[in-house]
């Protein structure tokens, strides 16, 4: 018995013994593992979009930075430099994204399953994916609007068969279900998400002509009506309050340049829009303790420059005018230097641009894209991108009398609910994922038509670094920051994104 309970005491002891070495195995495995390996400072990530469909957003193997020892070389004297001074910022941009239109989300709610749609917002809105922080929506309808059915569908928040409403008594946004609803799933996987709200037309009742269609403006003919369309405003941004979607900007008309017979429009030239706000617009939102921002005009770069400002030359309406927006399909981005330069207190913005089916093919798609939008943009003082519909079906639809071949950033198939990535996908992720809400654009080096750049510093201090690719060869170059240096080579047509740990703040 006595030689039993020894051996016990000898079994527990080497058991003890046992877990001793094993946990002091297990310390040592741990200790390895947190040996400091590489700084982070001396890795740059890279994410590549080429011409063909090998690199669609890849993550290519990491880059490590290397001591500048190339100044004065003559062998690289060709290498084209690309350099990063963080010390020099710009503006801060607040998100990039595209218009959740009518079209829109009656695809996603209705052409969609459920788990379908969870997987695409979750893609377009969440760390997982791109997380696009920009959204823009139509006040009523547009050229992408649809009723119950998925039919094209006209109309306002206030419309009456006859007679005027300026009370507003009639005013619903019931018929913005899909949209409303649409939002707030986004807004659950973004609550810092920045919402602007745009109108195609005031309620006929309040335009000359009484037409939801044609390009009539506001009745200059009764005063009342200026003030019923302020207070129209109001309602709109109360309601979706009440819904739990905050507005944080509104554009007061969109282009007001261009009208048309097949889709709600209204014309409202620059003057009258100096007078709306300055007179209606601006006190209602203060009396109403309303601190949306107001933006003006929202059209295209060519005549943006003096439509902006002429509206910022009126010192009353400029006091309670935010910034300006402007559209890609005429001019260039320049113009929103040009206004800048008059004005640079106030913010200028890019609201809208659509692919479509007259584009020549997806590099040159890209490039042009990556060029004007992504990059060229913010390199002229834009603090957002937001591309036109986030989604349309494979015939550019379903529209409410606008383009017939326009395509959205994702395709939707409404028979199986499958989603095609477009190019608009890659180009603005090549943004959207990297640079957060809050980043100041930095100064980088550019090379018109070659190797184009824009830069930034994340909140977190992360660097991000653009480039594409827009000339016809692939094109080798360095990247310098301080007496550190990565290079790289990107192919013909192609874009990519830099991101690192800042390696000159340690």
């Amino acid at each position: 018995m006595k030689k039993l309970q020894k051996q016990r005491r000898t079994d527990i002891w080497l058991l003890i013994a046992a877990v001793a070495i094993l946990i002091c195995v297990v310390l040592a495995s741990m200790a390895i593992r947190n040996v400091p390996g590489p700084k982070a400072e001396n890795n740059v990530n890279m994410w590549l979009t080429t011409p063909d469909p090998a690199n669609r957003l890849t993550q290519q193997t990491p880059i490590r930075w290397d001591k500048d020892n190339s100044k004065g070389n003559v062998a690289n004297a060709d290498t084209l430099t690309i350099e990063i001074k963080p010390d020099i910022h710009y503006q801060t941009m607040e998100g990039f994204g595209a218009a959740v239109s009518g079209s829109s989300a009656y695809l996603m709610n209705h052409g969609m399953s459920a788990n379908q749609r969870d997987q695409l917002l979750n893609d377009l809105f969440t760390a997982s994916g791109i997380q696009l922080s920009y959204i823009r929506h139509t006040i009523g309808a547009s050229d992408y609007s649809v009723d119950e059915q998925g039919q094209s569908g006209s109309y306002t928040y206030d419309d009456v068969a006859r007679g005027k409403d300026y009370e507003l008594n009639h005013f619903s946004i019931a018929k913005d279900r899909d949209v409303i609803d649409v939002l707030k799933q986004i807004l659950r996987r973004n609550q810092d998400l920045r919402i602007m709200g745009t109108p195609w037309t005031a309620p006929p009742w309040m335009k000359y002509g009484e037409q939801i269609y044609n390009g009539w403006y506001l009745d200059y003919t009764d005063p009342r009506v200026y003030q019923a369309y302020a207070d129209y405003f109001v309602r709109y941004l109360q309601a979706y309050a009440n819904e739990g979607i905050p507005i944080q900007a509104i554009s007061i008309q969109n282009e007001p340049e261009f009208t048309t017979s097949k889709y709600p429009s209204m014309s409202m030239g620059a003057a009258e829009q100096a007078n709306f706000i300055k007179q209606y617009l601006g006190p209602t939102l203060n009396r109403n303790h309303l601190s949306t921002h107001i933006i003006a005009f929202d059209h295209n770069w060519d005549t943006g420059n003096e439509y902006a400002k002429t509206v910022l030359g009126d010192e009353q309406a400029r006091n309670y005018t935010h910034g300006t927006a402007f559209h890609c399909y005429k001019g260039e981005p320049t113009a929103m230097t040009d206004v800048h330069n008059a004005y640079p207190d106030k913010p200028v913005y890019m609201t809208e641009c659509s692919g479509g089916a007259w584009s020549s093919g997806f590099g040159d798609d890209l490039s042009w894209d990556m060029s004007k939008l992504i990059i060229g943009a913010p390199r002229n003082w834009s603090q957002n991108v937001l591309f036109w519909n986030i989604a349309l079906d494979p015939s550019g639809g379903p529209t409410n009398g606008g383009c017939t071949n326009c395509r959205g950033v994702v395709t939707i198939d409404p028979l199986s609910g499958a989603v095609t990535k477009n190019v608009e996908y890659y180009a603005i992720g090549h943004a959207s994922k990297f640079v957060r809400p809050g980043a100041v654009r930095i100064d980088s080096t550019h090379y018109s038509g070659s190797i184009e750049t824009v830069a930034y510093r994340n909140p977190d201090g992360t660097l991000v670094l653009i480039v594409a690719n827009t000339g016809e060869n692939t094109k080798t170059f360095k990247v310098r920051q301080g007496n550190k240096v990565f290079k790289s080579t990107l192919p013909s047509k192609s874009a990519a994104t830099f991101q690192w740990d800042d390696p000159t703040s340690s």
